[in-house]
């Protein structure tokens, strides 16, 4: 039976990509509790009542800086298991959850599952003791949700008041042996805490006090002091290449061109197109996955939460992260997914001849389906949409010499009809392959992230925070974790395949049509149909190109 503390608020309208055939888009009404999505028909009186998220917006951009190397510090979580294995279908681990002070700490159970807590019970039930250490699920829920209600520094700085005090570690007359017994506690506690989020101590105040309780532990103890300067070592090179990507990332934007400056100087014959750079469809699916894996990895986990931050009603005029959400990476990443799905409308629509077209849809039809036997689904599903936009659907004559079965079917792996039902079927199978793989080859999960960060957003947006009576609603978020864990596991997979820096470079760095460009060469290609397409013609070639 559902717990009562997960109630949904509403339902909300969102939009879903449409095919070809399909003469508007279709409008999701998806019910803000997570368990019943459904979708109900094209509605299209409704499309008002749709708003688009943070993300819906999101303008494709042009790279232009080949892809970096893979970067420095990314090892394993010490002594614990893998994200796999934090969650099963059967709950978080419950023996470990539970200790004697809990039933009257301000932490309430039911069938010994932790449902809700006050804020300050659950900091101390993160802190551990000689005699107790927090279960890893907990670690990593807690330290995910716990900036919808307070600054991550906050949180830091009452840990180590919690360790500082509760266990003497600033009494020089304190038990040797009973720091001893916790100081290794403490560590793996912080050592947990920077390899899972490293990107929280970018903050100077998170840093000060990360190495301030360290001193503590590791004085007189030179076994600690080496885990400790691992720890921080290991940190800082993760930091360092996060900075070294978030350049790249501003010089890509910087130098974010249009490909009409490009014809206007240059014939479209002469143009250089995908398939002149990589023949091979299964070679430029190897590469675009190289792309998703490298974008993915660097996403933190709680860029998931804190897109979502929003004002804490207990917490009187201040709002958590409100003044700086950073959540660049994931934003990256969708910026990623909109630049491919105009790479490939671009691509198409820019050859003369009308063969050459049909011969590019082909070629993206095989890219897709390789992209769907590796299990990269983000980088199919933004195949899919770019050959789904209206420049490219219009072309009848050119979709005419095309044998689309392949996209057909392709297009039935990705059906939007019942929440993406066939999607997640095929997502649960590669999930399920991921598990029991034995090459790195078979590990590959990249999932559609768009419909990955609507999931999240509807489980965040229909389940209240707090509870009535200000407890934290903890199994929410236990069940926000579970989702964002499978991420953690996918993202952390070694890309098998050799790098193309020819062809990388050519994804990364080719200008692409805006969307009124692409409009234009299509109109180009394949003449106006009607009265408003003859209209839009003429203005675009009057405003783009500056002829009548």
């Amino acid at each position: 039976m559902r717990s009562p503390y997960l109630t949904a608020k509403r339902d909300r309208m969102i939009r879903l990509p449409c095919s070809r055939s399909e003469k508007m888009p279709i409008w999701m009404k998806v019910s803000t509790d997570p368990w019943s999505y459904q979708v109900l028909a094209t509605l299209p009186g409704q499309e008002q009542q749709w708003k688009p998220s943070m993300y819906s917006s999101i303008t494709p951009i042009c790279f232009a800086s080949p892809l970096l190397e893979k970067p420095v510090g990314k090892e394993s979580m010490p002594q614990t298991p893998p994200f796999s294995a934090m969650f099963d279908s059967s709950g978080y681990n419950r023996n470990l959850y539970q200790s004697a002070e809990d039933s009257c700490g301000g932490l309430y159970y039911h069938d010994n599952n932790l449902l809700s807590g006050s804020l300050e019970a659950l900091i101390q039930h993160l802190v551990p003791n000689v005699d107790y250490y927090p279960d890893r699920t907990y670690i990593f829920t807690f330290l995910l949700s716990s900036r919808l209600f307070m600054h991550p520094y906050e949180l830091m700085a009452k840990v180590c008041h919690l360790c500082v005090e509760h266990q003497r570690l600033s009494d020089p007359n304190s038990d040797k042996n009973q720091i001893r017994k916790i100081a290794p506690k403490i560590l793996q506690l912080l050592t947990e805490w920077t390899e899972t989020f490293p990107y929280d101590f970018r903050d100077e105040r998170m840093m000060r006090n990360l190495k301030d309780l360290a001193h503590r532990i590791a004085s007189g103890e030179e076994t600690y002091r080496k885990n400790v300067q691992q720890m921080i070592q290991c940190l800082i090179r993760k930091l360092a290449a996060l900075s070294q990507y978030e350049e790249v990332l501003a010089k890509i934007s910087s130098t974010s061109t249009d490909r009409l400056t490009v014809l206007k100087t240059k014939p479209q014959s002469i143009q250089r197109d995908i398939i002149t750079v990589c023949s091979d469809p299964y070679t430029l699916a190897q590469q675009l996955t190289h792309i998703e894996l490298e974008r993915l990895n660097y996403i933190g986990p709680e860029e998931f939460v804190q897109a979502f931050v929003q004002k804490d009603p207990l917490d009187n005029d201040k709002s958590c992260y409100s003044e700086r959400k950073k959540t660049r990476n994931l934003e990256a990443y969708v910026e990623w997914f909109n630049r491919l799905s105009y790479l490939v409308a671009t691509e198409i629509c820019m050859p003369v001849k009308k063969k050459h077209r049909a011969r590019m849809i082909e070629y993206f039809i095989d890219v897709a389906r390789e992209c769907f036997n590796i299990g990269n689904f983000n980088s199919l599903m933004a195949i899919i949409s770019g050959m789904n936009m209206s420049p490219v659907s219009r072309l009848k004559k050119t979709w005419a010499k095309v044998k689309t079965a392949k996209f057909d079917v392709l297009e039935h792996q990705m059906d939007p009809s019942s929440n993406f039902y066939n999607y997640r079927t095929a997502l649960r199978g590669a999930a399920q392959r991921s598990l029991t793989a034995h090459s790195s080859r078979e590990k590959i999960v990249i999932p559609f992230f768009s419909l990955l960060i609507k999931d999240i957003y509807f489980l965040n947006e229909g389940c209240a925070n707090r509870l009535p009576n200000g407890h934290v609603n903890f199994e929410k978020f236990w069940e926000l974790a579970k989702q964002v864990s499978e991420f953690m596991t996918w993202k952390q997979v070694e890309c098998p395949f050799e790098r193309d820096r020819k062809i990388l470079q050519h994804l990364l760095t080719v200008p692409v049509f805006s969307e009124d460009a692409l409009y234009l060469a299509s109109y180009e290609s394949e003449g106006p149909e009607n009265h408003i397409e003859k209209d839009r013609w003429k203005s675009l070639r009057s405003s783009l190109l500056g002829r009548v």
